[in-house]
Formats: C-alpha cells, sequence, structure tokens
C-alpha cells in the first residue's frame, strides 16, 4: 500500500472510531437510542455508539440551582408583593428526564413559577415573612411530587426576598413602632405593680417591727452625710420626740398644781 492510501486508511480509521467511542465523567449519563427506540441508560467511562443508527443524549446528575425571576403575586389579604426564589434539584432517572418530558430544565422553571404563585397567593402577608420555612416545605413537597414523572427530585427550595410596596413597608414600620411603645408601657407598668408590692411588704415588716423603721432612718442619714452639702437637714422620728414631750407635759402639770 502506498503512503498516500495509508494515510487516506488510518484518517478514516480515527475519525471513526472518534464517531464510536464516547468518554462520559463521573456524572454523565448516556441515554442511547438505536433507530429511535430506547437501547440503554450507559456511563460513566467509555461507551461505544454505532455510527448512523446510533444515537446519545447526555444528561448531568449534578445539583442545578434554578433562580425563579421575580413574580407578582396578590396574598390572600390582598397585598401586591414582588417574590423571587432559588429551587435546588437534580436528574435522578435520566430515562424520564429525556422521554417524559421535552426540556426537563425549562419545564421545571416553568413550574416553579406557577406554583410560587399558587402557593403564595392562599397565605397573608404576615405568615409570609413570619413562615418562611414552613412555606419553603410545602413548595417542595409539591414540585418535588409533579416532578418525579420527569425523572427529576427537588430536594430544596429557598424564597429569597420579598419585595413590598413603600406604602405597605411604611405601615410595617408604624406598627412595629406602636408595638415596641406598647411593649415598653407594659413593662414599666410592670416595674411599678412590683415596686409597688415591694413596698407593701416592706410597710407590713415595718408595722410588726417597729425598730426597722429606726435602721432606715439611720441609714438614710448616714447616705445624706456622705453628699457634698453645706447644710444637712436631720428629721428626726416622732419615737424620738415623743419622751421628751411627755416629759414637758408632766413638769407643766405640777407647775400649775
Amino acid at each position: 500500500m502506498s503512503l498516500p492510501g495509508f494515510a487516506v486508511v488510518l484518517i478514516f480509521v480515527v475519525l471513526l472510531l472518534i464517531t464510536i467511542l464516547r468518554v462520559l465523567n463521573e456524572y454523565e449519563r448516556a441515554v442511547v437510542f438505536r433507530l429511535g427506540r430506547l437501547l440503554a441508560v450507559k456511563g460513566p467511562g467509555l461507551i461505544i455508539l454505532l455510527p448512523i443508527i446510533d444515537k446519545m443524549v447526555k444528561i448531568s446528575l449534578r445539583l442545578v440551582a434554578l433562580d425563579v425571576p421575580s413574580q407578582d403575586i396578590i396574598t390572600k389579604d390582598n397585598v401586591s408583593v414582588k417574590v423571587n426564589a432559588v429551587v435546588y434539584f437534580r436528574v435522578v432517572d435520566p430515562e424520564k428526564a429525556v422521554i417524559n418530558v421535552e426540556d426537563f430544565f425549562y419545564a421545571t422553571g416553568q413550574l416553579s413559577q406557577t406554583s410560587l404563585r399558587s402557593i403564595l397567593g392562599q397565605v397573608d402577608l404576615d405568615e409570609l415573612l413570619s413562615e418562611r420555612e414552613k412555606i419553603n416545605h410545602e413548595l417542595q413537597s409539591i414540585l418535588d411530587q409533579r416532578t418525579d414523572p420527569w425523572g427529576i427530585k427537588v430536594s430544596n427550595v429557598e424564597i429569597k426576598h420579598v419585595d413590598l410596596p413603600n406604602e405597605m413597608q411604611r405601615a410595617m414600620a408604624k406598627q412595629a413602632e406602636a408595638e415596641r411603645e406598647r411593649r415598653a408601657k407594659v413593662i414599666n407598668a410592670e416595674g411599678e405593680f412590683q415596686a409597688a408590692q415591694k413596698l407593701a411588704e416592706a410597710a407590713e415588716i415595718i408595722e410588726k417591727r417597729p425598730a426597722a423603721l429606726t435602721l432606715r432612718y439611720l441609714q438614710t442619714i448616714r447616705e445624706i452625710s456622705h453628699e457634698n452639702a453645706t447644710n444637712t437637714i436631720v428629721p428626726l422620728p416622732m419615737d424620738f420626740i415623743e419622751p421628751f414631750m411627755k416629759s414637758f407635759t408632766a413638769r407643766s402639770g405640777e407647775n400649775r398644781a
């Protein structure tokens, strides 16, 4: 065989091997059709395809993060909001993902948008803001159930951002401020109530033990003495003055007699 003929044969063999042999990564699978009929799901590694009669559709099994664009939603209490989310899913059955749906990525995205509007339209604004975990779980359950015939597993759904109208933001700010003022007044009232209780208990103790009042009086004098004051007024309790008053009254009676 001449050299040009050998070169032609070599090129033909190389092209044939490139057409027949395919290499798939660990996270890839190949859905192989032979003459239009499903043959098998092959991979990973080296696979062999017959030229012309075999056709391969490559599918990735890795987790996909699908960004759901902002959706205009009217909540159950008639508040218009914009909500976006992210959906995490992966292909668990390459055969279903190729045969049962034309474009599983596009179909999952459209289903995510319609499900997001449907579910959030059934909840109030307060529930949407305070119970995201519950709503995320409900969305994940619904999407996973609806995408199961496509060989798709939805592992998680997360609501990213809730965009409120300016009027609603101002109203919520006023409501939060009013709530803080209410709590402050309640705490203040509880403090006064507890202080009144303690004062009442102290009055009962002093009533039963008059010496406690004297101790309190001496403590007050001590506190006043530590202050930087030029003049100090010391109040005297009636218990101190009463003996002198009785003695003065008795002497006045004797002088009159």
